[in-house]
């Protein structure tokens, strides 16, 4: 019985400490403070637009997104790793009976969640353009699907910019400049040769985004995502190995 209990707790500590993460996140003032000035900003753009010009669809609104998710996203993670390490809680952390995938995984989790609990209210501008307009769905569930692959794969960069450093504002920077320059690296290919234009473009997060955000599923784009995602969790994954050692 002693060793299925074991088990089962093991199996629940990246739950536990995703919990502990969001319990962290909400108590807070900065995930509010973020989240507040993300949906101010969305809406400004959004709404000026849309009953001025007079357009029932959300396409301004998703081609901002890239730019927004690159510049809150870090803001959201940047204290995941590097507050813990100021504080000396996260020493703490790794001498409990946790592993390191425990940890990476609760936290990134935690953090993914807390940017689509950011995001959620936009959804009132669906509802929004539904009672004064037509809108076509594909582009709108399209767009969605494509902001939370872009949300994760952001998500995942943040949190290792926070895992590099015990400085907050440092690890919002970091993973401010790689979100950017994944986002726009698309806008150098014009002055790219090009026999590397397709190269690059491979690498633009923006440019996979928009794919899905017509409302075409294309598994390239998928794997891009996912890929991104991964690879930036086991670069966390051996910065908190490399700690705990």
């Amino acid at each position: 019985m002693s060793e299925k209990t074991s088990e089962k707790s093991k199996n629940k500590a990246f739950a536990i400490i995703m919990k502990r993460e969001l319990k962290s996140y909400f108590t807070s003032p900065v995930a509010y403070i973020v989240m507040v000035i993300f949906l101010v900003i969305a809406g400004l753009l959004f709404f000026p637009f849309f009953f001025l010009e007079g357009v029932a669809n959300l396409r301004q609104f998703f081609s901002y997104l890239p730019l927004y998710i690159s510049c809150f996203v870090p803001a959201l993670t940047m204290r995941v790793y590097a507050e813990e390490k100021r504080v000396g809680s996260f020493e703490t952390l790794m001498t409990l009976p946790v592993t390191e995938y425990d940890v990476v995984l609760g936290k990134n989790l935690a953090s993914l969640i807390s940017t689509l609990i950011m995001i959620a209210p936009t959804i009132l501008y669906v509802i929004t353009i539904e009672i004064f307009g037509n809108p076509e769905y594909g582009p709108i569930i399209g767009g969605y699907i494509g902001a939370i692959f872009l949300c994760a794969a952001f998500v995942s960069i943040g949190c290792f910019a926070s895992s590099v450093t015990n400085n907050q504002i440092v690890a919002f920077f970091l993973g401010l400049i790689i979100c950017l320059v994944l986002t726009f690296i698309d806008t150098l290919m014009i002055i790219m040769p090009a026999g590397v234009v397709k190269f690059v473009s491979y690498f633009s997060s923006r440019t996979h985004f928009n794919s899905i955000a017509k409302g075409i599923i294309d598994t390239r784009d998928i794997i891009y995502f996912l890929s991104l995602t991964a690879l930036f969790y086991v670069l966390t994954l051996k910065v908190v190995k490399k700690a705990r050692d």
